[in-house]
């Protein structure tokens, strides 16, 4: 997108991830004459293959890579002094670009749980219609079919997904469903956390391309020359006069640009300033202003313009675990494609001439969003029960946890085994819950050195009702995978360390255990060896999100139910991190969800038609 430089903008998007493409997109062309600037720290993804090929996800995920940012947090007692990471996108689109592709969409009753005026279901549904193209059934009345991102099955279809139902619906006693993310049927059928389907993605059924934020609300409108996204630059602060923001300094990314110039810049906004870094980026832009509570500002040297002590706190996320088991040689899986053999050429080939093969694959076919029934409730540990009676009982729309299966090894962020593997075929199943208790934070802090630094505490499992699920989530999934046809045994080396005598020791096999074999008998030393385990390997889900929540002030809000900073004029946050609550869903939809609102409540108030 190569237009004039201007220093001087309508509306300024500190940060160019997913909901402000969707913003500064849509914006644009309600009224093209807007002249709109988006400022992003990482670099342009305009048909790179690692954004546009979805096989290549995992790769955003490497320790070299620099399309993430790797956020470290405060080693915790709670993870058995493990400091984890949490990556977040990096690059124009955000994580819309780097991510995993899985279709979900939260229960409408979350949003309603906000209690938020215009933020209720009943609004976001026409929204959350308006945004996509589910090019999977017709005529579903929650579904849309003209928007710009595209829903589809994908480039193809893998057996791993009918192995891992068939299980489900027989073993595990639940039902098929098409589609769970009907929100009308969401809100009237009880057992609709409780049922198999197939994953839709983020796909274009068509090309076979990732259908992001970037591509789609952004960079189909290069046209424009009042819509300017600039790279590699990194947002610093606004800048305020008495109190309206009236711009933003930024520099070159030291990542981006390494050999760029590192000092500051700045430019204007007439009308509006949006901050868009998301969950970690957000909370410090607003410090690094002055925004945020006292005890922060001052230890970071920094005047405080606004006291709002809900800046950077209310941190929350997904808990993920990745568990490896061998799969039959027979079995057609992403790794062959992920080690870069033979089939990668044929697959790009067809990839390039029909959009699809593997290339348009992410492994990912089948899941269940899992609820407890009765006899799973009482072999849980009693630990979670008050948090299953006072949040999960009498709301049946909403899931425990989801349970999942890979074709392909999927590497823990803490206790990557690839490079140890051999080349052959796995399948690996993840499971995570949707709505732990714990909360963290994410603030600014000053290094020993002078530089800035994060103070950021990811809060993971400190609630102890958190960690139960995950615990029987090992041994159900366990019980599944075994069951599953191409099953040849665990990995060891991703599994809990077991004694060499118990019953749950982790071997190879060669062949799955009959459905109606007695499931592995647990001894009190091997819950504590499973607990162990979690606390060594539990992950983010990439799912940040809250610390700029739409609260009220008094209950430490950060903006309010328009997206305004409290205490400052001409200054929006609109991204995951004003999520005051979580939701039952890989957060892409939500993020995009967040940018139809943020898109309308903008043009609604500098009267812009945006019918």
């Amino acid at each position: 997108m190569s237009h004039p430089i201007l220093s001087e903008f309508d509306i300024v998007f500190a940060g160019g991830g997913t909901t402000a493409c969707v913003v500064a997109g849509r914006l644009a062309a309600f009224d093209p004459s807007l002249r709109i600037l988006v400022l992003e720290a990482g670099q342009h993804t305009l048909n790179k293959p690692i954004h546009v090929q979805p096989y290549q996800y995992p790769f955003n995920q490497a320790p070299t890579s620099t399309t993430v940012t790797f956020n470290i947090g405060n080693p915790s007692p709670r993870l058995n002094g493990r400091a984890p990471i949490v990556p977040c996108g990096r690059g124009v689109g955000g994580g819309s670009c780097v991510n995993f592709m899985v279709y979900t969409r939260a229960p409408a009753s979350d949003y309603d749980d906000w209690g938020v005026d215009g933020w209720e279901s009943e609004n976001l549904i026409p929204l959350m219609k308006k945004l996509e193209t589910y090019e999977v059934q017709p005529d579903r009345p929650t579904h849309g079919y003209d928007g710009p991102i595209k829903v589809s099955s994908g480039g193809c279809k893998m057996g791993i997904s009918d192995e891992f139902i068939q299980v489900g619906t027989t073993y595990h006693k639940r039902q098929y469903a098409d589609d769970t993310n009907d929100l009308e049927t969401c809100n009237t059928y009880s057992a609709i956390a409780n049922i198999w389907l197939m994953y839709k993605r983020y796909i274009d059924g068509t090309t076979g391309r990732r259908s992001d934020a970037a591509h789609h609300y952004v960079y189909n409108q290069a046209h424009n020359p009042n819509l300017q996204v600039w790279d590699g630059k990194r947002v610093k602060r606004i800048i305020f006069e008495d109190k309206r923001a009236v711009g933003v300094e930024f520099t070159n990314d030291p990542v981006s640009c390494p050999d760029a110039d590192q000092s500051s810049s700045t430019v204007r906004a007439l009308k509006l300033v949006v901050v868009s870094g998301g969950a970690f980026g957000s909370p410090g832009i607003l410090e690094r202003s002055g925004i945020g509570a006292e005890a922060v500002l001052k230890r970071c040297g920094i005047e405080q313009l606004v006291n709002l002590p809900g800046v950077g706190e209310n941190y929350q996320d997904h808990n993920l675990v990745f568990v490896p088991y061998f799969a039959a040689d027979e079995v057609v899986t992403m790794d062959a494609l992920w080690r870069g053999e033979s089939i990668l050429q044929e697959s790009l080939a067809q990839w390039n001439s029909s959009g699809k093969s593997l290339i348009a694959q992410n492994g990912l076919d089948s899941k269940i969003k899992w609820r407890p029934d009765d006899d799973e409730l009482k072999a849980m540990d009693p630990v979670f029960q008050p948090r299953w009676k006072e949040f999960f009982q009498d709301r049946p729309d909403k899931a425990v946890a989801i349970f999942a299966a890979f074709a392909g090894y999927v590497p823990p962020l803490s206790r990557p085994l690839s490079s140890a593997l051999p080349p052959r075929s796995y399948i690996c199943a993840g499971y995570y819950t949707l709505y732990p208790l714990s909360v963290g934070s994410v603030h600014i802090n000053v290094t020993e050195n002078g530089k800035e630094g994060m103070d950021f505490t990811t809060g993971f499992l400190d609630d102890p009702s958190d960690i139960v699920p995950l615990d029987f989530g090992y041994k159900k999934t366990r019980e599944i995978f075994r069951r599953m046809a191409s099953y040849r045994g665990e990995v060891a080396a991703g599994h809990p360390t077991f004694s060499e005598g118990s019953a749950a020791a982790c071997r190879e096999t060669s062949g799955p255990v009959d459905l109606d074999a007695p499931d592995i008998v647990y001894t009190a030393e091997d819950d504590e060896v499973i607990n162990q385990f979690h606390r060594d390997i539990m992950q983010t889900t990439w799912h940040s999100l809250g610390t700029c929540a739409m609260k009220s002030e008094a209950d430490q809000g950060v903006v309010d139910a328009r997206l305004n900073v409290y205490g400052v004029s001409n200054l929006k946050v609109a991204d995951m991190s004003i999520s005051p609550l979580n939701v039952g869903t890989n957060t892409y939809s939500t993020a995009l969800l967040i940018g139809e609102r943020a898109a309308m409540i903008i043009a609604e108030d500098l009267g812009i038609n945006c019918i």
